[in-house]
């Protein structure tokens, strides 16, 4: 069984903010046009988080296929997770920092990544409710914080604050 832990944002936040000005500047110099997020816990000052950085790459839909060829050159394809025509998971556990990019076409169903960060910067009640979740799985199973921090995003992303965006 692998166990989730983690640690405030603030232990590792210039090392996340570093990591994440390099990895846009190497998208950028592939995809110079594209909007580049820093979004999960590590862009919520204050909040818990796993110690990883995530990363959105929105793009509009017709740069999509050719988008994911040329980050597949920098990373790799995260076999686990979903796989569409506007979505795409890439992964490099090598760094400082475990990293994620989510490549999503602009106004897609999975776009929502960057809407979920800005609910929680404004929504101090949604952060401390997400955080008291992560603290009731610390050393538990993946699986089942996965499935309960599903459940809070799908409550969350039918709330007035996210409606909004």
């Amino acid at each position: 069984m692998e166990s989730v832990n983690f640690l405030e944002q603030s232990k590792i936040k210039e090392l996340a903010n570093k990591l994440f000005s390099n990895q846009k500047s190497r998208i950028l110099t592939l995809l110079p046009h594209v909007d580049i997020q820093h979004i999960g816990s590590t862009a919520i000052p204050d909040s818990i988080t796993k110690g990883d950085l995530d990363i959105q790459v929105r793009i509009p839909k017709e740069d999509f296929t050719k988008a994911a060829e040329l980050l597949s050159t920098l990373y790799d394809t995260n076999e686990g997770s979903t796989k569409t025509d506007f979505f795409r998971a890439f992964k490099d556990d090598s760094l400082l920092l475990p990293l994620g990019v989510q490549l999503t076409v602009i106004n897609s169903d999975l776009d929502i990544f960057w809407k979920i960060r800005d609910v929680l910067l404004t929504n101090d009640e949604l952060r401390e409710e997400y955080d008291e979740l992560k603290r009731n799985f610390e050393g538990k199973s993946m699986d089942e914080y996965r499935l309960e921090k599903n459940d809070f995003f799908e409550r969350m992303m039918n709330s007035s604050e996210y409606c909004a965006y």
